[in-house]
């Protein structure tokens, strides 16, 4: 008897990856296309770890009378160049961590790292490459890079996406409401993201996001 099979991609790009004219998350971002389908992600990135970074029950009037969800923020990564930050709104707490997974899957990004410290000259990839900004809000974040060695100077929520994207060791700077979680998530998130975005003098011949 023969099973169905469960994903029937509704994109081009869904297509290409499940007909194997795609067999790289690296393909995709070289290719600056969209990822619309959570397929591809599981597909290409089978490693991520998704770490839960807060819920909080969120209200809103109504006609009807006052609604009640719960919003899941979440982060996932595989420890290695690629991270991923969402939040979701749902009745209840199970369905709200895992649309956040989706979600977040949906927003990875590939990042840089490197040895931008100028007292480190290690030429190994522990920390962003040089200095960049993330902002969402009123929260900012600053994420410079340090010495092999020196940690995660760093907030507990942006720590937490810093460790999912595999960076060991920066220096940080934040402005404004690092409290609000989903913030200070997304900012650090953006932060990471702008090490592809940019390019450097050593990469001026490597196609990035922004080509």
């Amino acid at each position: 008897m023969a099973y169905e099979d469960p994903w029937q991609p509704r994109t081009k790009l869904g297509k290409m990856v499940k007909e194997g004219q795609i067999t790289s998350i690296d393909e995709i971002f070289m290719l600056r296309k969209r990822i619309q389908e959570v397929e591809i992600v599981d597909l290409l990135l089978p490693d991520l770890i998704d770490d839960v970074l807060s819920i909080k029950l969120v209200t809103a009037q109504s006609d009807a009378g006052r609604k009640r969800r719960f919003k899941a923020t979440v982060a996932v990564g595989n420890k290695n160049g690629y991270i991923g930050v969402a939040s979701a709104k749902k009745r209840d707490i199970g369905p709200a961590i895992r649309q956040a997974i989706v979600n977040a899957k949906i927003n990875i990004t590939p990042i840089r790292r490197g040895c931008g410290s100028w007292v480190c000259s290690c030429g190994k990839a522990h920390t962003v490459p040089f200095k960049v900004f993330g902002k969402t809000g009123s929260t900012k974040i600053d994420l410079i890079p340090a010495p092999q060695g020196l940690g995660l100077v760093a907030g507990g929520t942006a720590k937490t996406v810093l460790t999912l994207a595999g960076i060991s060791d920066v220096w940080s700077k934040t402005r404004g409401e690092t409290r609000t979680t989903e913030n200070f998530a997304m900012a650090t998130w953006v932060a990471l993201r702008n090490t592809y975005r940019y390019v450097i003098p050593s990469r001026r011949t490597t196609r990035t996001m922004e080509d």
